[in-house]
């Protein structure tokens, strides 16, 4: 399995960002992919994640009604639409994925054996 980030930058705060990951290796539909993000000196934390096969999506609530996630079943992406970023935004977003027979979002960082490389996104005040 392969998870490859892209899209990150350094913003303004107000502005948009939309990362997207890559996936290649993961077979059927039936896995949970997640962004999470992770500031220096904190943990990985949860920020949105999705269902491939149910569409089901969560969100963490520092990022509820700003963020979007959403997948594309043909190309095997999954994006994330940042709206009205925030300093606190900033950080390096790893995508991950994992088997998921049960149609559940995984949200902490324990549960997805699969993670790209991350992107660095900064945002400034």
């Amino acid at each position: 399995v392969q998870l490859e980030e892209s899209g990150g930058g350094v913003v303004q705060a107000g502005a948009s960002l939309r990362l997207s990951c890559a996936a290649s290796g993961l077979t059927g539909s039936r896995y949970s992919m997640g962004w999470l993000r992770q500031a220096p000196g904190k943990d990985r934390e949860f920020v949105a994640g999705i269902h491939w096969a149910a569409n089901f999506r969560a969100y963490a609530d520092s990022v509820k009604g700003r963020f979007t996630i959403s997948r594309d079943t043909a190309e095997s992406t999954m994006s994330l639409q940042m709206n009205s970023l925030k300093p606190e935004d900033s950080a390096v977003y790893y995508c991950a994925a994992r088997e998921s027979f049960a149609f559940q979002v995984r949200r902490t960082r324990e549960e997805y054996p699969y993670w790209g490389q991350g992107t660095q996104v900064t945002v400034s005040s």
